[in-house]
């Protein structure tokens, strides 16, 4: 998958309008994974192709090599036409097993495809509300921003919360399909890893910048977050350095569009200090994933854009 994914990135990358681009993009994990499927199939029919024409002797009438092949699909497909009729014991039984093995693929297929597109459609319901929140792309410094201007910042607990477990549905079903990982989202500007990206970073402002309320559900969603980059980041072997992957001036542009929203912010020298010290478990990763995948410019992550100045 990932030897495939750069060609098939870098082909996208000559597309100069970005909505064609995108659309380029989003069609590589659903391709992907028909062909998978489709592959798995074709080579179980050749498989059980080859062996049916060691066995023509005992099928009747003897098929050539084409037919055996021929044989094996209708077996595997359960279609029986008839035309062709095991009359060994052992040529009965591979017929028989094909039979069962088509029935067994599709099963497995349908179970598959169930929990691949619910799995799709968790991750995508929270980025797209997520969204509302925190912007398009979004922001950790806008969730923040917005949260504080609505004077509902106490209520920004309840986002951690459940980016707490949105990442821990994301972890599990990211390593258990790791195809999930290639599909886009279908809207705009979003992404499942610019969501994971502005969470991590909303909390880690909170930890070490604001001065305002408890931060324990802050806490608990970081360090839940950081798992899922670490993990993610060590299964797809992504670079992994002890880096902020940002520079002073643009938290302290951050700093100042937190303070205008009317938060307390602790002293800039100090609270740099422990934000880099803290992003540092984090950003290097997310800055390969979210350039890997291609994701939709975000604030802070992937591209090395400085922070918009509020509207």
């Amino acid at each position: 998958m990932r030897t495939t994914w750069p060609v098939w990135k870098g082909l996208a990358l000559r597309i100069e309008d970005s909505d064609a681009r995108e659309d380029f993009l989003g069609s590589y994990a659903p391709l992907a994974l028909v062909s998978f499927l489709l592959t798995w199939g074709v080579l179980l029919i050749i498989g059980y192709g080859l062996i049916l024409y060691g066995l023509r002797f005992s099928i009747h009438p003897a098929p050539n090599f084409g037919e055996a092949f021929y044989y094996a699909g209708v077996s595997f497909l359960t279609i029986g036409y008839g035309d062709f009729v095991a009359t060994g014991g052992t040529s009965r039984f591979v017929s028989l097993l094909a039979g069962g093995n088509g029935f067994a693929v599709v099963a497995i297929v349908t179970a598959f495809l169930f929990s691949v597109f619910g799995a799709f459609a968790t991750r995508e319901n929270f980025v797209i509300t997520f969204g509302t929140r925190a912007g398009a792309p979004p922001s950790g410094v806008t969730l923040l921003e917005t949260y504080a201007l609505l004077g509902i910042l106490e209520d920004v607990d309840d986002v951690f919360e459940d980016g707490l477990r949105w990442a821990a549905a994301v972890l599990e079903s990211h390593l258990a399909y790791p195809i999930l990982a290639y599909f886009r989202s279908s809207h705009d500007n979003e992404s499942w890893i610019g969501a994971l990206g502005a969470l991590l970073d909303a909390s880690t402002l909170k930890l070490t910048l604001l001065a305002d309320g408890p931060d324990g559900h802050a806490k608990l969603c970081n360090m839940m977050l950081r798992h899922t980059v670490r993990d993610l980041a060590t299964y797809f072997r992504f670079e992994t350095d002890p880096r902020p992957g940002i520079e002073r001036q643009e938290f302290d542009v951050a700093r100042d569009r937190l303070r205008e929203a009317g938060l307390r912010v602790r002293d800039a020298d100090e609270a740099w200090v422990q934000f880099s010290d803290l992003r540092s478990n984090y950003a290097t990763a997310l800055n390969a994933m979210a350039t890997f995948f291609n994701i939709p410019p975000a604030q802070w992550i992937g591209d090395r854009s400085y922070l918009r100045p509020p509207h």
